[in-house]
């Protein structure tokens, strides 16, 4: 239910663009066997029980009658089989971390208590080659991305991942927030304040006290979602 949650989140925050994009959360020990959203499907009407079991070992998953989108099996399936760390995977292309992924420098400075929870935590791929169609590119993704659990895509949007989607929601949730205020920063054409690495290291080191939050935070988020329309659970 965590899973369709977020998709409907996701649509209510306008993370989300037309029917693409794509999150998935393991169902496995080992990560290879996990939940996607259909292909083709908004975001504002998914439900838990419409959500595609998939195993990163089936060859013939694109061969379905209900075969995942191209690009989410691509990257998702390469991930889940590569990173057994990503439990939950969230690819979108937000609007403020898509714009700091078309720089010419796609970093996230520490300008903030924001900015700074992400600093020497962003894995940066500068290699876009087109629409992730292919287990190559998937597998190279999962390369760049290594044991990080953000990729910034440049030419392309940003990719999560987190022991569970609460944390990968969270983590999403503030990226986004960090990128609104950068490209804010940016926009006022004045120097940014960046801060010293040891400050800004001391402050990322800081958030992981507050990693319970992101639990407390999706819960409230998830009540909220229940008032309005609980159908996602169904």
């Amino acid at each position: 239910m965590d899973l369709a949650a977020a998709f409907r989140l996701a649509a209510q925050f306008n993370w989300h663009e037309s029917v693409g994009n794509h999150f998935s959360a393991s169902l496995s020990p080992d990560g290879r066997r996990f939940l996607m959203n259909p292909r083709w499907r908004h975001f504002s009407g998914i439900r838990a029980s419409e959500l595609l079991a998939l195993d990163a070992d089936d060859d013939r998953t694109m061969e379905r009658p209900d075969a995942p989108d191209p690009s989410a099996w691509a990257i998702h399936g390469q991930l889940h089989a590569r990173l057994p760390q990503a439990r939950s995977i969230l690819h979108l292309h937000p609007p403020y971390a898509t714009a700091v992924a078309a720089l010419a420098d796609p970093t996230v400075p520490p300008i903030d208590q924001n900015t700074a929870r992400f600093y020497n935590r962003i894995a940066v791929d500068r290699a876009y080659g087109g629409i992730a169609d292919s287990a190559a590119e998937g597998a190279r993704l999962a390369d760049i991305l290594g044991n990080r659990r953000v990729l910034m895509m440049g030419n392309h949007g940003v990719l999560v991942v987190a022991p569970t989607i609460a944390e990968a929601f969270e983590d999403l949730y503030f990226l986004e927030r960090a990128c609104q205020t950068l490209v804010l920063a940016y926009s006022t054409g004045q120097p940014l304040n960046v801060m010293s690495p040891e400050l800004a290291e001391r402050t990322a080191v800081d958030w992981e006290d507050y990693s319970g939050m992101s639990f407390a935070h999706f819960d409230e988020l998830k009540r909220a979602l229940d008032r309005q329309d609980p159908a996602y659970a169904s």
